[in-house]
């Protein structure tokens, strides 16, 4: 039997990866936005580009939950989308509500899926979709350093004037601006960019990728990021659909692992067909260290907010 994968939230990030998984013609998929209409005509045209490109996965779009019954995997992709100057923080109260209605219905026609978290702000709402799903940890995940890599990896081979198939990066902590690019395990072709580029030039990039988002948001005016958003979840589900074993850095339950417990985080995680199967062990220097128990308090302290809110209980 084919796999069967839910997108929740058919907008630009949530339409756009329904097209990336149906090229991969490896699962039936289910698209469903509250706005009437929107999931079903967005399903109906990807069907009708099927013949085309040559997928055959069953797509359907609807405004309820009952066709999403039995998913292996389901992404919630819903809430509101960052304006310019918006943080992602800003965010916090309004998706919090939508993403706690989610998890609830995704949970109660697919109790044994895996849920990935693409809504911001990333780290909070994956916290909130475990508690209110109480999944085991290793079938919770959210996508960001999946995506804060990618960018972090344009902006090296910019810079270095490579293909970007040379260069390799990594990028822990929370998805936002406390983020920790780590320049001492990002390489171009196989070489340390300490070694490459200069201190001011490293910080420069640095700044880049933690502001990647707001960025986009700039240059957008009226929307956010979804090409690269899309693609980066896309890789999480191939290692997960097809049990890749991959290691990518992902937003992961820590339980004492780099001295971060009952939060997530942004860290290294093998992922294969079970979700979460290890997280890596990296060696931090007592400065890398320092940054992402920063990180990780920022974090923290958004998780405190949904406390004092009722969103989550102690």
């Amino acid at each position: 039997m084919r796999k069967k994968i839910t997108i929740v939230g058919a907008g630009n990030v949530g339409g756009t990866l329904a097209q990336r998984l149906a090229e991969r013609n490896y699962a039936d998929l289910v698209l469903v936005d509250v706005v009437e209409g929107l999931p079903q005509g967005k399903a109906l045209d990807l069907m009708e580009a099927g013949p085309l490109v040559g997928y055959d996965c069953e797509i359907i779009g609807t405004n309820s939950y009952e066709q999403t019954a039995h998913s292996d995997i389901a992404i919630i992709t819903s809430g509101v989308a960052r304006k310019p100057g918006m943080s992602r923080d800003d965010l916090l109260f309004t998706n919090m509500e939508i993403v706690k209605s989610v998890t609830q219905n995704i949970v109660k026609f697919s109790p044994n899926c895996i849920l990935i978290l693409i809504s911001n702000p990333l780290d909070a709402m994956t916290q909130l979709a475990f508690h209110v799903s109480g999944f085991p940890k290793h079938r919770v995940l959210g996508m960001a350093g999946v995506l804060d890599t990618a960018r972090f990896r344009t902006f090296l081979s910019w810079e270095g004037k490579v293909s970007v198939t040379d260069t390799y990066a990594l990028v822990l902590g929370g998805h936002g601006d406390t983020m920790v690019p780590m320049p001492r395990y990002s390489t171009v072709a196989g070489v340390p960019i300490p070694e490459l580029f200069s201190k001011e030039t490293l910080a420069r990039l640095i700044e880049r990728t933690q502001n990647g988002g707001a960025e986009v948001v700039k240059l957008l005016k009226t929307g956010s990021a979804f090409y690269a958003p899309s693609a980066a979840a896309a890789q999480m589900v191939d290692a997960i659909l097809l049990d890749q074993k991959k290691i990518l850095p992902c937003s992961v339950y820590l339980e004492g692992e780099y001295g971060i417990d009952r939060l997530f985080v942004g860290v290294p995680a093998k992922l294969g067909s079970s979700g979460v199967k290890e997280i890596a062990k990296m060696m931090l220097s007592v400065e890398e260290q320092v940054a992402l128990q920063k990180s990780a308090q920022a974090v923290k302290e958004l998780i405190d907010l949904m406390l004092t809110k009722g969103g989550m209980n102690r």
